[in-house]
């Protein structure tokens, strides 16, 4: 091996080391961690099961669902799995209270609430949601359900707070899946867009924000983004390449004195970049990167842009933003519009698109290390409580690393947000399954009576 690599390996393991105090305490924490949010469930038992099952998708279960945790923590299957698929209890009781503690914990005033899609590859006619469509994150269409995630970043740190599952044209009309996978009456069709100015609607409030970011699947929508301006929200929505935009920073053609005057022409956005003189670039130090400093080239114009085939003659404005991805030149290409006021400056709109980066790591973050994909759920309720406790669970550890890095505070071996956060959620798995494992063994020699809970 070759030296410089032993040295950063020996750097990365003294990152991830963690000191006795961060997890010192920890299970009594999840448990206090846990009351606001099991409060809203009336009776003891399904605040039992929901303290296990969110002990479950913080353990070191490789597969994270019902059965596997039941099993992990010697509970009942069959009452598990009531709790989780068929019982009648309020998860949007639970993302409220997420929603509040993210926006408490985490709020700044000129934060960034980010709209994702994210899909979840699923098999079998019978699951809610279930069909042959586009996979964002796994870059394929395949069979699969498709959720759209609200998360929220600040300077201080980046969470998921609610979620949607999109329900295709076909589910939302066919009366008998819907009822197999207790789909409520009252839930219609709903695009993508619908459901994200929906969850904004829900818990929005609780979160201090200066801006809406998502991907190009979420600006591609000229009526999201209307519907976003009339709301007097502020955006910085990515979109595709093709995008069609017309310079307002040019002369239009000249006029030939018949007729009405001609307009400036549109053009596809890629082909409009490369004609870009190189002094038109701003160059960007965003943040210390893994490697090494992260540098964006950025471009912003006034444009109109036809996202769609009808477009009215709104001005919005264009940033475009371009990084170096490997040492041969190859270079990644983003394109952004927003309807921020024209004197915005460069580097806080660069500052939005790091933060609508961001919450590509919460749902990485939630996919690994809390089961937010592992569920084996049909039903409509099924998918909600599990996505919910995914998302809580998820939230502990967060609240966990951030405790880390309090402890770490003053000395010169601060860990990396990246590794302390894997250390912090290897210790949390590691304690849970300890515990598991030792309360597991006193049931085999103590006679079951009532209800048992693990933590």
């Amino acid at each position: 091996m070759e030296r410089r690599f032993k040295v950063r390996k020996r750097e990365i393991l003294k990152e991830a080391e963690v000191k006795p105090q961060v997890s010192q305490g920890m299970l009594k924490r999840l448990k206090k961690f846990s009351e606001p949010f099991v409060a809203s469930l009336r009776r003891s038992e399904p605040r039992e099961h929901a303290r296990v099952y969110i002990a479950g998708l913080l353990s070191d279960l490789e597969r994270k669902n019902v059965e596997s945790i039941a099993y992990r923590h010697d509970q009942e299957r069959v009452n598990l799995q009531r709790f989780i698929g068929s019982a009648t209890w309020e998860h949007q009781l639970l993302l409220e209270e997420l929603a509040r503690q993210v926006g408490s914990e985490l709020g700044e005033d000129d934060g960034v609430i980010v709209f994702d899609p994210s899909g979840h590859e699923k098999c079998g006619n019978d699951s809610v949601g279930v069909q042959r469509q586009w996979l964002g994150r796994l870059g394929k269409v395949d069979n699969g359900q498709v959720a759209i995630y609200m998360g929220y970043a600040s300077r201080k740190e980046h969470a998921l707070v609610d979620m949607r599952l999109y329900l295709p044209k076909d589910w939302a009309k066919d009366k008998a899946r819907r009822k197999k996978c207790g789909v409520p009456k009252q839930i219609r069709y709903q695009t993508r867009h619908e459901l994200a100015l929906d969850m904004l609607k829900n818990n929005g409030r609780y979160l201090p924000h200066a801006w809406i970011a998502g991907d190009d699947e979420m600006g591609r929508s000229s009526r999201f983004r209307r519907d976003l301006r009339a709301l007097g929200e502020r955006y910085l929505l990515a979109v595709p390449s093709n995008t069609n935009i017309r310079d307002m920073e040019v002369e239009p053609p000249a006029y030939g004195g018949h007729g009405q005057p001609p307009k400036r022409p549109f053009q596809r956005v890629d082909l409009w970049r490369d004609s870009l003189d190189k002094n038109a670039w701003a160059r960007i130090d965003v943040r210390d990167g893994e490697k090494g400093p992260l540098v964006l080239e950025v471009v912003k114009r006034r444009v109109v842009a036809r996202t769609e085939r009808s477009y009215r003659d709104v001005t919005e404005e264009l940033l475009v933003v371009t990084r170096s991805l490997d040492e041969n030149g190859k270079m990644k290409y983003d394109y952004y519009l927003s309807n921020a006021p024209v004197e915005t400056p460069l580097k806080e709109l660069a500052r939005v698109v790091k933060a609508e980066h961001r919450v590509e790591d919460c749902l990485k973050r939630a996919k690994s290390e809390a089961g937010l994909s592992d569920y084996e759920v049909r039903t409509w309720a099924g998918w909600y409580h599990h996505q919910t406790l995914s998302l809580i669970a998820t939230w502990f550890l967060i609240c966990e690393t951030r405790r880390g890095k309090k402890i770490y505070s003053g000395t010169d071996s601060t860990p990396s947000s990246h590794y302390a956060g894997y250390a912090v959620a290897t210790r949390v798995r590691s304690q849970i399954s300890r515990l598991a494992d030792a309360l597991c063994e006193a049931k085999k020699q103590t006679p079951r009576v009532g209800s048992f809970s693990p933590l």
